[in-house]
């Protein structure tokens, strides 16, 4: 229709060589006459490469991921790469068969938020990725690939130390997963801002919330109806956060009169709650920007040969839901 060789369309919508205005012209209007668009799945087969980048979530309901996601997908944009999104559900099956998926799709690489623990499951990982990969806020014991993570242990403890200083000695604290990186150095933050106060640590004040609202809901009503209960109660991210409110209300108790109460991540919800919650602050906008990075440094032409850690440090956000227990 705009009567020029494949070619010179080519160069004439790519830039890739040098086109007359006029042979632009004549080209832009056969594509509007003809409604051409090209094909992605033939260019990619092409090139040998999608510009697309898989992205698998542990999560996608908690207010940390879409955030870290947000930045995710600008930094992809700005080096002309999409995202792929898939989302585990903390199952490690679904993780497995939406890695099948993002293969299947040809992601160029793929950036994981892992689910599971333990030798048999890095090893599962291992063999379903078969392409450049970073790992996510969480990480997998002897699976050499590139990660972002936050230094948990250090915020904490941060904030456990926060409630340590209004005078509570009684704190408890709802966990994730035992065996999962991230919930494995928050806990043990958790202890070690007791033991820095010189605190003896007590098993029943340790409760797994399993990161999620519902079974953070059920072991908050749990210890606060024990015959000795907490004076002050931390949440190791944000969706437990919120069950813990939720019993904390239900409870009929005052906060911080009654109970003080901090959480691990920082979310817009934290300032609408009464009391503003005090929080550990993760920086997801570099948590997302440098995961796309180190995503690229391994698919460009000369990727570093050892796998790459980056620890980001998280910072307390001191609100209004700590204060001195009154018993």
């Amino acid at each position: 229709m705009a009567g020029v060789s494949t070619a010179t369309v080519s160069a004439a919508l790519n830039g890739s060589s040098p086109v007359s205005l006029a042979l632009q012209e004549r080209v832009r209007a056969a594509v509007d006459t003809v409604g051409y668009r090209p094909d992605g799945i033939a260019r990619s087969l092409r090139r040998g490469e999608t510009r697309m980048l898989g992205l698998l979530l542990a999560d996608i309901t908690n207010p940390f991921t879409t955030a870290v996601v947000h930045a995710m997908e600008a930094a992809a944009h700005a080096r002309g790469y999409s995202l792929m999104l898939c989302n585990s559900d903390e199952d490690t099956g679904r993780e497995r068969t939406n890695l099948d998926l993002l293969r299947t799709h040809r992601a160029d690489g793929v950036m994981l938020m892992p689910v599971g623990f333990g030798r048999d499951y890095g090893q599962a990982v291992r063999r379903a990725l078969d392409r450049p990969a970073v790992l996510v806020d969480r990480t997998i014991p002897g699976l050499p690939l590139d990660a972002v993570t936050v230094d948990g242990a250090t915020g904490t403890r941060l904030a456990v130390a926060h409630m340590i200083a209004h005078g509570h000695h009684r704190i408890a604290v709802l966990a994730g997963p035992a065996g999962v990186s991230a919930s494995d150095e928050r806990l043990a933050g958790y202890r070690q801002a007791l033991a820095d106060a010189g605190l003896a640590a007590d098993p029943e004040l340790v409760r797994d919330g399993g990161f999620r609202q519902g079974p953070a809901y059920a072991a908050t009503l749990d210890l606060l109806r024990a015959a000795r209960p907490p004076t002050a109660l931390f949440a190791c991210n944000n969706l437990m956060a919120i069950g813990m409110m939720r019993a904390v209300a239900d409870m009929g108790l005052d906060c911080p009169g009654d109970l003080s109460v901090a959480c691990f991540d920082d979310f817009d919800w934290a300032e609408a709650f009464r009391p503003r919650l005090t929080t550990v602050a993760q920086p997801t906008d570099a948590i997302g920007t440098q995961a796309v990075e180190l995503l690229l440094d391994r698919l460009g032409g000369d990727p570093p040969t050892t796998a790459r850690r980056l620890i980001l440090q998280p910072r307390l956000v001191v609100r209004d839901s700590c204060a001195a227990p009154r018993r």
